[in-house]
């Protein structure tokens, strides 16, 4: 069951419950406007309107064995059914991440089609656009033999797909992310898993210049990052070590802000503030057996809003609990937050009003 934290008496960033949508997935933010996913159907709705209303965008039609496990909650998340990535170009594309495919709807249309067949892993954690069109995602498979991992990008509304850059043989294990710095017109690279895999670096959009900012060691592990003109924050992603939010400045300096209680794998932020959640993933080090959200107005107070219980569900199988919050541009002051493996929230979107007092 979700609880709101009582804020401490330094703490301005409050949230208000406003709305729970049941068997939604919030994905991608543009503007005044969310849109989410249920199962293989798309929608969207304008977050200013005194009452929210879903309108379906359009629909993807998976394996006919998805079309049968998408509809039950357990086998759902068993086969990690349905959209797990979405990005908007600006002539209206629609690109998303489903279970093995990057999938492209053109403005007009009422159903995605393939463009793309993800040939190692399932899917991509993230889909970065740029303001030129370019759009971009890289590999994230288990990668046990340390092969060499590509970034792939498309210049026309993701129709088609090309490998822009490649990491060599046994230099990292798979990327995390890639997102889109508007401040510094470049693209940040997360990738991971172990030692000097573990890299944060700066790239042209064609990159033709690509430079290691952040190296080695777990704290350089990070999934989530949120850009701003100072710089970026980020979360470490490691079960091996205490994890942390920190702030890399424009002079690629780092900050360590706050202590968090496990993995972080998803940040952003709205309006009013900034805000990264933390996973139920168990370990010697990171104890916390439950799901939290973590919040700050100003970038440098951060405060614990909400706790969620981790679900009786093996992790194994049925997921690791989290709190994903979506990708893009969030220009009003509302927060979406999509739960799974949690108690009493399990597949569910809450919308939730910030304010800062």
């Amino acid at each position: 069951m979700a609880t709101q934290a009582t804020l401490a008496a330094a703490g301005t960033l409050k949230l208000e419950l406003v709305a729970a949508f049941p068997h939604m997935r919030a994905l991608a933010w543009n503007g005044e406007t969310l849109y989410a996913s249920r199962g293989y159907s798309l929608y969207s709705a304008r977050m200013t309107a005194a009452k929210i209303q879903w309108r379906l965008v359009a629909g993807y039609r998976p394996q006919w064995w998805r079309q049968l496990t998408s509809r039950q909650r357990l086998s759902f998340r068993l086969v990690r059914d349905g959209f797990h990535a979405l990005a908007i170009t600006p002539a209206g594309n629609l690109v998303a991440a489903v279970p093995g495919a990057i999938i492209t709807l053109r403005p007009g249309e009422a159903e995605f089609h393939i463009s793309h067949r993800i040939l190692r892993g399932t899917r991509p954690l993230h889909i970065a656009a740029t303001p030129d069109g370019g759009l971009f995602w890289g590999e994230y498979f288990n990668n046990s033999r340390r092969d060499e991992v590509h970034i792939y990008s498309s210049r026309d509304g993701g129709e088609s797909w090309n490998i822009v850059f490649t990491f060599s043989q046994r230099s990292i294990r798979h990327i995390h992310n890639i997102v889109y710095d508007k401040w510094a017109n470049c693209l940040w690279i997360f990738t991971g898993d172990d030692a000097d895999e573990c890299r944060i670096l700066g790239a042209s959009s064609d990159f033709t210049q690509v430079q290691e900012v952040v190296a080695g060691g777990q704290q350089a592990r990070a999934v989530a990052a949120v850009i701003d003109g100072d710089g970026l924050y980020f979360a470490s992603d490691t079960p091996f070590e205490q994890n942390f939010i920190y702030h890399l400045d424009r002079r690629d300096r780092v900050s360590r802000l706050a202590e968090i209680p496990s993995s972080s794998i998803s940040g952003c932020r709205n309006r009013d503030g900034i805000f990264f959640s933390t996973m139920a993933e168990p370990s010697q080090t990171n104890t916390a057996a439950g799901v939290s959200l973590f919040g700050s107005a100003d970038g440098d107070s951060w405060q614990q809003f909400i706790h969620w219980r981790k679900d009786r569900w093996p992790m194994k199988f049925f997921q690791y609990g989290n709190a994903q919050l979506p990708d893009g541009e969030n220009a009003t002051g509302l927060l979406a937050v999509s739960t799974v493996a949690v108690a009493s929230a399990d597949l569910q979107t809450s919308i939730w009003r910030t304010s800062v007092e």
